[in-house]
């Protein structure tokens, strides 16, 4: 199975990583980061997972629509947690919780495909 099939995850995977690697920095950065620990541990574990989606799809793994299915369920943990955030004017949480709804698409949509 050819990678260039699964560019448009790939390139949602990436972005989606790099918006929650951004994110957990700026919850650091916030007054109370106590309150924000459970989004900080997400925006982690879903940087981690979907940058591991991206390089399992690169080599174009047989493995690809199960890591992407566990993928797109981070993702829309972690942008639930980040939407709870962003109501209350965090705008780093806001785009990230953008990137994951996109990356969650694209994940599910490559999985239902594959």
């Amino acid at each position: 199975m050819s990678h260039q099939r699964f560019q448009e995850c790939i390139q949602a995977c990436v972005a989606c990583a790099v918006a929650c690697s951004h994110c957990a920095i700026e919850c650091l950065k916030e007054q109370d980061v106590k309150m924000l620990s459970r989004c900080i541990q997400l925006d982690l574990e879903c940087a981690a997972i979907c940058r591991s989606a991206a390089e399992v799809m690169s080599l174009g793994s047989t493995y690809s629509e199960a890591l992407c299915r566990i993928c797109a369920d981070v993702c829309n943990a972690c942008a639930e947690e980040c939407e709870k955030h962003a109501e209350m004017g965090m705008e780093h949480c806001r785009v990230c919780a953008e990137a994951c709804r996109a990356c969650a698409k694209a994940c599910e949509q490559m999985a239902t495909a594959a």
